[in-house]
């Protein structure tokens, strides 16, 4: 009977490096929950097990169909893919990723407080694939936004998998270092596109500032009009829902502040290090701005906000948080300080 052995993609960050084989193993039984029918799970789901010496985490599925070992493909810290065969032999599998541009798109950018790239991926991942089916995850043109951008991780990643990617953050460095980023890696890599930057208002009232990328992977897609969107807007992510439609995205995935640079500045309230009351204000807003059957991820520091806490929060904003067993197995240390979690939720239809 077929089985597959994940090997594990070894991360430069060391700590996450030594979790990542139980993230990646519950980010595989919450895909398998939402998008392959418990084919994965119907076995026992995922084991760790030791082969010439290295460690792979290894699947009893023989029902797998070529659409699902694409889902296998694009989890967040696979590194290659093998089917394992009866006489222990390792045979490679051939990796359809969603991937679109060249690995540097998630890697050339470093700055202090970036987010793990697999983390980020993880959280895309599981967040799409509650808004999602199987062929939409795999196939469609998906709307994603971050309202806490930052320098762009979500964004970026977005763009890899070939969906359009909105990004909102007050912080005007951040904002400007992750647009001139932007510019140059896509003249870098010679990718048509075009761009375009203008205020926003509302009302009268200045919001703030946008710029706009429209790209493409090939030439003959861009002269068809197969476009991405990349849009970068510069304000105060409580004014979302002013800046765009109501049911305007598929998914809302942002990793909350650990300290008070994501403060409104716009508010009466005063910035918190603790992402409570930023994210008490924030998720009804980017829940209006979120289709219905659309989901939200967000990925915080449970040291200064529990659990229950944030589940709570999405409920009273109208969500369906997903508590099953897969998705409560996501904690994991950052440092001495930080112990981040990832909760998924849905809109109901």
């Amino acid at each position: 009977m077929p089985q597959y052995a994940i090997l594990v993609q070894p991360s430069a960050n060391r700590v996450y490096s030594q979790q990542a084989a139980r993230l990646v193993r519950n980010e595989l039984l919450a895909l398998d929950e939402l998008l392959l029918d418990g084919r994965v799970g119907a076995r026992g789901g995922p084991v760790e097990r030791t082969i010439g010496g290295v460690a792979y985490l290894v699947v009893d599925a023989p029902d797998l169909a070529p659409d699902d070992l694409r889902v296998l493909a694009n989890l967040s810290s696979l590194f290659a893919l093998f089917e394992l065969r009866d006489d222990g032999a390792l045979l490679p599998v051939d990796l359809q990723r969603l991937d679109r541009y060249d690995d540097d798109l998630l890697t050339i950018l470093k700055y202090v407080g970036k987010t793990n790239e697999q983390l980020t991926r993880l959280l895309l991942n599981l967040t799409a694939a509650a808004a999602l089916p199987l062929d939409g995850f795999l196939g469609s043109r998906v709307r994603v936004l971050d309202p806490m951008c930052g320098r762009g991780t979500t964004l970026n990643q977005a763009l890899m998998y070939g969906w359009d990617a909105y990004g909102v953050d007050v912080d005007r460095r951040d904002v400007e270092a992750y647009t001139a980023f932007a510019a140059r890696w896509l003249q870098d890599k010679r990718l048509k596109h075009r761009s375009s930057s203008s205020r926003v208002r509302v009302a009268g009232a200045k919001l703030g500032r946008r710029t706009s990328f429209e790209l493409a992977a090939t030439k003959d897609e861009y002269r068809a009009g197969d476009v991405q969107t990349l849009e970068i807007t510069q304000g105060d992510t409580l004014d979302t829902d002013r800046m765009y439609r109501a049911g305007f995205f598929d998914v809302v995935v942002a990793d909350a502040p650990y300290g008070i640079q994501h403060g409104s500045v716009t508010g009466p309230r005063t910035p918190s290090r603790s992402p409570r009351d930023l994210l008490t204000d924030a998720v009804p807003v980017w829940t209006r701005v979120l289709r219905r059957g659309g989901a939200m991820g967000l990925s915080w520091n449970t040291k200064v906000l529990p659990r229950e806490d944030l589940v709570a929060m999405l409920e009273d904003a109208g969500l369906e948080p997903l508590e099953d067993a897969p998705f409560l197995g996501l904690s994991h240390r950052v440092d001495q300080a930080i112990e981040r979690d990832v909760v998924v939720a849905r809109k109901p239809r």
